[in-house]
């Protein structure tokens, strides 16, 4: 995995060069740093102003003892937006802005979360599918009469087992 790593990093500093140059042959050196500087500087404002917001939706989760869920992932995506925008390059910089604008996070979560889903072992996927027949004549609780299935004053339980499903992810139920 390390080797990976290393290898992805060695190629993103090379394309990151690559467009550099191409950026410089095709508006000049000094235009070119010049826009370098200033995606660092939009980098430096988007961070600062997206990470106050995630960080104080946080503590509001925090202090009414709500699971941080989807806030502590877009607080992370933040932080490695930012990152992303204050180091030079213009391939960071688009990848960034794509972690810190809203509208776009969404986009790079669900590619994040399809990628560690693709690499999570079948039997720890989840949600877990369960199988359940009912019994004829007796009323889904909740359902559209709004019944539930009620004896001797307490609700009836109905026992029943939970089946793991072996089979791939997307095979039709028989």
């Amino acid at each position: 995995m390390g080797h990976r790593v290393r290898v992805l990093v060695a190629l993103w500093a090379v394309a990151e060069v690559v467009v550099f140059v191409l950026v410089a042959t095709w508006i000049g050196v000094g235009w070119t740093l010049l826009a370098a500087l200033a995606t660092t500087a939009l980098g430096w404002a988007l961070l600062a102003r997206q990470g106050t917001r995630a960080l104080a939706e946080l503590r509001e989760r925090t202090r009414q003892r709500r699971p941080a869920g989807r806030a502590l992932g877009d607080a992370g995506l933040i932080a490695a937006g930012g990152l992303l925008m204050v180091l030079p390059g213009f391939i960071g910089d688009v990848v960034g802005l794509l972690c810190l604008l809203p509208p776009t996070r969404f986009l790079v979560r669900g590619l994040l979360g399809r990628a560690v889903a693709s690499r999570v072992p079948v039997q720890l996927r989840g949600p877990v599918r369960v199988r359940s027949d009912r019994a004829p004549g007796v009323p889904f609780p909740g359902g559209p009469s709004g019944s539930h299935v009620w004896r001797d004053g307490r609700p009836l339980v109905i026992e029943g087992e939970v089946v793991r499903d072996e089979r791939a992810p997307g095979t039709p139920t028989p």
